[in-house]
């Protein structure tokens, strides 16, 4: 995510939305699986990551003492939310969908 997604929330203008798609709603479903993409991927990289601190012999005081796996927790914590970074890219064009019912024709 090193792109420049805002992190907090922004008025939208739903008819730029729409534009792509022609429908909103359709833009919605497209959003939202991107937004799973996102979040799906994100949380892999994150358990991985915590995985090298995972040790079955530490104690509970030990755990909330590891300063490194708390800093890449807050790391985590601070990245945009998967929606915002899908209504990015969706609106930069870096998002490619197709629609079932042209597949059919």
């Amino acid at each position: 995510m090193a792109k420049k997604t805002p992190t907090n929330t922004q008025t939208r203008d739903l008819c730029d939305l729409a534009e792509p798609t022609g429908n909103i709603y359709e833009t919605v479903v497209v959003l939202a699986k991107r937004a799973n993409q996102i979040a799906i991927a994100e949380k892999k990289e994150l358990t991985r990551k915590l995985e090298d601190f995972k040790n079955d012999r530490d104690t509970m005081e030990e755990i909330f003492e590891n300063r490194e796996q708390i800093e890449i927790s807050k790391y985590y914590e601070r990245q945009p939310k998967p929606s915002l970074v899908a209504i990015e890219e969706f609106q930069n064009g870096e998002v490619y969908y197709r629609m079932a019912k042209q597949d059919e024709e």
